[in-house]
């Protein structure tokens, strides 16, 4: 059941095997962003609708993530630069055929607002792959409505 995948750094983020890149820009300022992503962990639940449970662990170094569909990860924090950068890779989890998986989120002025690139990386079997690939539309589609989501959620 439980996955344990290989620890991967910062560097993965440009070298996996499978990497999906998507941008969407906000009205909030990288802080608010950074600290929405970095500081209220359990706040993902709100604002990420595949995010059913968001937990921080051991000080903010690690998460506890559950997922609508019965996904799991148990994640590190791999970097934390305010108002820069929030990437985190995944350690354990129940995705079948998963090696190595993390995930960045670049938070980039613009104007007065932020553009956030996220990057998922991933590594595994030739099927895993081929399903992450697959998978590209729902997760572009996944991550644009959880930004608009947290633009609105920092604005109240």
């Amino acid at each position: 059941m439980a996955n344990r995948l290989r620890p991967v750094e910062l560097d993965f983020i440009d070298s996996a095997p499978v990497r999906l890149v998507f941008t969407r820009d906000m009205s909030a300022t990288p802080d608010a962003v950074f600290h929405a992503l970095n500081d209220d962990v359990p706040g993902w639940a709100e604002w990420f609708s595949a995010v059913t449970s968001a937990r921080s662990l051991d000080d903010g170094s690690r998460r506890d993530i559950r997922l609508k569909g019965g996904g799991h990860f148990l994640e590190t924090v791999i970097a934390a630069k305010a108002a820069e950068v929030y990437a985190y890779r995944i350690d354990v989890t129940n995705a079948p055929g998963a090696r190595a998986m993390a995930e960045e989120w670049r938070l980039i002025p613009v104007g007065g607002g932020t553009r956030v690139q996220w990057t998922f990386a991933a590594d595994g079997t030739a099927v895993f792959k081929g399903v992450v690939r697959v998978a590209r539309p729902g997760l572009g589609r996944a991550f644009r409505e959880a930004v608009t989501a947290l633009d609105r959620r920092l604005a109240g």
